[in-house]
């Protein structure tokens, strides 16, 4: 004997969930959605005692590492408006607007 089947599929939800698509994350330095790539960066660093993580692109993080000390990084902490006062930073981040969120390029060294 064959058993009835449910007229509800058992594995109907998952697949419905599955279709459903998280909003994108997007980038704490630049604001454009993230790629596949994530980099979570500690605003504050881990060696001035930093634990929140944020979302960026590769390409963004290098951009503050080259641009910031990280003694200058805790004193910004969370500020990206102070981070963005920076000619260089937003002269980048002007630039990296139109791009696409799989978009990567070579930094320059550090310019202190």
């Amino acid at each position: 004997m064959n058993r009835r089947q449910s007229k509800k599929d058992p594995y109907g939800d998952l697949h419905r969930e599955a279709e459903t698509t998280a909003p994108p994350v997007v980038c704490w330095l630049c604001g454009r959605p993230t790629a596949k790539t994530i980099v979570w960066h500690h605003p504050i660093p881990k060696s001035r005692g930093g634990r929140d993580v944020v979302p960026m692109h590769s390409i963004c993080q290098q951009t503050l590492i080259a641009n910031f000390s990280n003694a200058e990084l805790q004193r910004y902490g969370m500020d990206v408006e102070g981070l963005l006062a920076n000619p260089n930073v937003r002269k980048f981040v002007d630039w990296v607007a139109g791009k696409d969120p799989e978009f990567t390029a070579t930094i320059s060294k550090k310019q202190r």
